[in-house]
């Protein structure tokens, strides 16, 4: 229920325990008054005359509206007799009263029981043995940025395999409308960050559709089991009961493995057989390997995929001919059944009326990821079956149509792997190992064309272009194209392209197919459409160089309060190498075609970088923003990485990101990443480790709330005494805070043991120039948190001291008397903004903001800048915004830039982009027509919720 007034009640010392800066004690008396469990949704604010802001407001088209979600907590409050209108008059958040709402049982995680368990089902379909379209298709996840493993369809009238998943896969989809909900089974080659990456989102994407949500097989090798151990401590038990490792256990103590699919490792599995296709699994293992065996992630697998055989015509003369009527007889014939003759004393067999069968077409997919691994590929027993011609094919050998080589050039090009290769005689080989080719046109169009839109109009704060110019292809890639290496000997290789096809079906269509290979987008064609479209673009190019040169009157006119002249002590002659703030991903729940997922990259330049939250797919953002040798010095540079809250679309990105570092500081003398995150996620990483080293060290962010700081200079049985007690009186059993901020399965961690951890992100943050890294609990789920990240002090020209620059993250939250604390006096805030003003309701119900709140947050907190991120879905390009709160605001897109001397100028951008997206409204997702079709599917935003 809704209360106007609160009475004042006793608040515990030490409060800045929990990370909470101090505050007027009503402000934690309002957080701290019991709750009642219904209506879910509590606030303690005063009656408000304001009313929701129109939803006109800011650049939709007034005739539009969006998709409302099947729940929400206006129709709770409906189902608990409370009108609309009554809603209405509650303010949500009132920065003056440090009052605020928000839903009390998802910020203590208990929202999941409120729901009804789901089933996940699995997608069972009548199959079509005489299937009339079958054929491979190379998904180029990755083809371009080079930053993870391209996957592959194997597509069926009925049914639909994809050998692994990278990070971007769900991505790729979205852009390329290929069906997920279509999927029956995901295969991976290795289970590495490079193959699995995308894994995690995918399967909660799939348990997130409709009511019941979908369940997919998963396949790997016997370390699939540590991935899904990791996987665990974020995904719903339910969408991963259907993953099935085979191959020996890597574990000596483990006496049976976890599918129960265990042979002599020589032998192949065979995981899927049915009247359509044959898919089997061949294990390659490392050549040198130690005696006890290989260890995680090095094994590796060859799929084989064979169709059945297609059965020859049967020819009715010679039936006649051989003393047979019409009838019965026919039919068993054509099934294989020998008869006996009408008219002759004789048997008749099928072959006697059947014309010649047509072996089904197979297909190989191949990982060989080092030279290592190529030498073992010569001596695999199971693989001699398939080293055969088709014109001399001996009894039980099968020709090989086509192979799919996921193997590195430095593999492929590779002796070793060329004698091997020359075993298949005329067989189709397609390399899809990365190539300098593809990395002239981007994989993901639509994202790259509003990346180099906005290039253009302002390449100050967009300065990645979107493409690539050939001399930072031929920089990056050295090697010569993989095609010009092969022996003449060997049969036709080609390298892949995106959505390259080979048909499989109908037999007489086998082959290589180019007609879905996208056209090639290129910038120039870009700029046409532009300037085509908005012809008068180029001038407020113009007018926007200007304002980096103090000459725009006409604009302070036309928006005075763009005329601002204050500028904080902190920026006085701040140098350009000081701090930029690249914003990576600023889209929520899953990625889109327009915005990745969460992701901060603060780069400090010379002294090392911070990564602020870490979603899917950020390891090949930073390729398109600072391209491939670029994004290999930033991520060496990365110092520490700070993850927010446990949700997947804020951290799933950060074991890639890890395991590239690791590879690119081998035999380099380094320190591990420090990550510094909730205590679930560090339950993550410790399981992940056991299948891929991540050289980093974990500190809990409940180690860096400003108390925990102040711990360092407390003598240790002094901490003990005092800290130690206060923390059992404020996370006692049965307290508010023991609910919404510690969870019984995560006891608090001890600070004494994270002293050393501190001591050492302390001398980090000091050789990074920096003062402060400080966590503070908000509103949003369990253990969810924002920072403070502040420089340290600095002289200015006249050699007066001044303060370091201060920058706050909010990471996802409800607006609350925390967040403006935090923010009072930052330079600039980050702020998530996820839903339009007029979806108050459902962002109370989801504890994020509204873009109203995000700005009202920085406003009451006298913050200079504010940048909103983290934006719904539903808003594929721009969000809906009210422009005249946006004063000192901006919004955020992939890849913008935002350097600290360029920061008073932010908001005066804000107008241009107007002007960019004039012609855009909110895109309603296709409504799928055809069963058939490749139409994306529309998925709820499952990771939020």
């Amino acid at each position: 229920m809704l209360t106007s007034s609160m009475p004042h009640r006793h608040v515990p010392q030490n409060l800045s325990l929990f990370g909470f800066s101090p505050l007027k004690s009503s402000s934690f008396a309002h957080f701290l008054r019991p709750f009642s469990l219904y209506p879910p949704i509590f606030a303690s604010s005063s009656p408000s005359p304001s009313r929701r802001p129109p939803r006109t407001a800011g650049y939709r088209r007034s005739g539009s509206s969006p998709p409302r979600r099947k729940w929400s907590s206006f129709e709770e409050q409906k189902r608990k007799g409370r009108s609309p209108m009554e809603k209405d008059k509650a303010s949500r958040f009132n920065p003056s009263s440090d009052s605020f709402e928000f839903n009390k049982r998802r910020a203590e995680g208990l929202d999941k029981i409120d729901k009804p368990k789901k089933n996940l089902k699995r997608n069972t379909r009548t199959l079509n043995p005489t299937n009339t379209i079958a054929y491979v298709q190379i998904l180029g996840t990755g083809m371009d940025t080079q930053d993870t493993s391209p996957s592959v369809l194997l597509f069926f009238d009925k049914q639909r395999f994809i050998f692994n998943a990278g990070e971007g896969l769900q991505r790729f989809c979205t852009e390329h409308k290929i069906k997920l909900s279509k999927v029956d089974h995901i295969f991976l080659s290795r289970v590495c960050s490079e193959t699995a990456g995308g894994l995690p989102g995918l399967l909660l994407t799939l348990a997130g559709i409709g009511e019941e949500g979908l369940s997919v097989n998963v396949w790997g090798p016997s370390d699939l089991k540590y991935l899904v151990d990791a996987m665990r401590s974020f995904i719903p038990r339910a969408a991963m009961v259907h993953t099935r490792s085979f191959g020996p256990s890597l574990n000596a103590s483990d006496s049976t493995p976890p599918s129960g699919l265990s042979k002599p490792k020589d032998d192949a599995y065979v995981l899927v057989d049915d009247e359509v296709v044959k898919i089997s699994a061949i294990l390659l293992e490392p050549s040198c390997k130690e005696e006890s065996g290989s260890k995680p992630g090095e094994t590796a697998v060859i799929y084989v995929c064979e169709l059945p055989e297609i059965k020859g015509k049967f020819d009715p003369k010679k039936a006649m001919a051989l003393g047979l009527r019409a009838g019965p007889k026919y039919s068993y014939l054509q099934s294989g059944q020998s008869v006996k003759s009408d008219f002759k004393d004789i048997t008749v067999h099928p072959s006697d009326v059947m014309g010649p069968s047509v072996p089904g077409p197979v297909v190989l997919l191949v990982d060989c990821p080092t030279e290592s691994h190529a030498e073992e590929l010569l001596s695999i027993p199971s693989m001699k079956t398939y080293y055969s011609c088709p014109d001399n094919l001996t009894d039980g050998a099968k020709f090989v149509n086509c192979i799919i080589h996921l193997s590195p050039a430095s593999v492929t090009n590779s002796s070793t792997y060329q004698s091997w290769m020359k075993r298949f005689h005329s067989a189709q080989h397609i390399l899809a190992g990365h190539e300098a080719k593809n990395m002239e046109f981007p994989i993901l169009r639509a994202s790259s064309r509003i990346t180099a839109r906005l290039n253009y109009l302002c390449p100050q704060f967009f300065p990645a272009p979107g493409f690539w110019s050939p001399q930072h292809v031929n920089n990056s890639i050295n090697s010569t194209s993989l095609s010009e290496c092969f022996d003449s000997n060997l049969g036709e290789s080609i390298s892949a392209e995106n959505l390259l096809k080979f048909t499989l079906r109908p037999h007489s269509n086998l082959g290589v197919d180019r007609t879905c290979i996208p056209s090639r987008l290129t910038s120039l064609r870009v700029m046409d459409e532009l300037l085509s479209e908005i012809p008068e673009i180029s001038s407020k190019t113009e007018e926007i160089k200007r304002l980096w040169n103090g000459q725009h009157n006409k604009m302070m006119i036309e928006e005075p309060w763009l005329g601002e002249s204050t500028v904080p002590s902190c920026l006085e002659n701040i140098r350009r190498d000081d701090m930029e703030i690249v914003l990576l991903g600023t889209g929520s729940s899953q990625p889109s075609k327009y915005r990745n997922v969460t992701a901060i990259y603060v780069d400090l330049f010379s002294r090392g970088s911070i990564l602020l939250d870490c979603g899917e797919g950020t390891l090949g953002q930073l390729k398109r923003r600072y391209g491939l040798e670029g994004a290999d010095e930033a991520v060496r540079n990365l110092r520490c990485i700070w993850i927010s809250h446990i949700h997947a679309d804020h951290h799933t990105g950060l074991a890639r990101i890890l395991a590239r570092r690791r590879e690119l500081l081998k035999g380099v003398a380094h320190e591990p990443a420090i990550v510094v995150g909730p205590r679930p996620l560090k339950n993550f990483l410790d399981a992940y480790q056991r299948l891929e080293d991540l050289d980093m060290e974990f500190l809990d962010c409940r180690n860096t709330t400003t108390t925990s700081w102040a711990s360092l200079e407390i003598t240790r049985s002094e901490k003990n005494t005092s800290i130690g007690n206060a923390e059992s009186s404020l996370f006692s059993k049965g307290s508010l805070m023991q609910s919404i901020y510690k969870r019984a399965s995560s006891p608090l961690t001890d600070n004494s043991s994270a002293l050393p951890f501190l001591k050492k992100l302390k001398k980090v943050l000091g050789e990074m120039g920096l003062e402060d890294l400080i966590s503070f609990p908000v509103v949003h789920c369990p253990q969810a948190f924002g920072v403070v990240v502040k420089a340290a002090k600095r002289k200015n020209i006249a050699g007066d001291e001044i303060p370091g620059w201060k920058m706050v993250y909010s990471g996802d939250t409800r607006p609350c008397p925390e967040m403006v604390e935090a923010s009072k006096g930052a330079t600039v805030l980050i702020h998530e903004a996820t839903f339009e003003d007029a979806l108050v309701e459902e962002a109370v119900a989801k504890n994020h903001s509204t873009t109203k709140e995000a700005i009202n947050v920085g406003s009451s907190a006298g913050v200079y800048r504010t940048v909103l991120t983290h934006f719904s879905q539903r808003y594929p390009k721009i969000p809906v915004i009210d422009e005249s709160h946006m004063h000192n605001t901006c919004i955020a897109f992939d890849m913008m830039s935002i350097n600290m001397a360029d920061i008073h100028v932010l908001p005066k951008i804000l107008p241009y982009f107007k002007t960019l997206f004039r012609n855009q409204v909110v895109e309603e997702e296709e409504e799928e027509t055809d069963d058939d079709s490749l139409i994306s599917d529309k998925v709820p935003s499952f990771f939020i919720n």
